[in-house]
């Protein structure tokens, strides 16, 4: 396993940190282990297209647009 080191952190945040581990019921190297571990492995395309699906269905009465499209004409996509 490999270990990293983060310097000159904010103190509100390291407190913030803290508290959140604490909140969990973890270290704080396990709270931030937990953290990057979200931040890589988040939902996969599918999942997010599953949420979508779900949202759309929530409002049958409101056109949905295309989101790629809405990219495309912005530059962004």
């Amino acid at each position: 396993m490999a270990s990293i080191t983060i310097r000159n952190l904010d103190d509100a945040v390291v407190a913030a940190l803290k508290a959140r581990a604490k909140a969990h019921h973890r270290s704080l190297e396990g709270e931030l282990r937990q953290i990057l571990g979200d931040a890589v492995s988040g939902p996969s395309a599918d999942d997010l297209r599953t949420l979508a699906q779900r949202v759309a269905a929530l409002t049958p009465a409101v056109p949905q647009s295309d989101s790629a499209a809405l990219l495309r004409e912005t530059g962004e996509g």
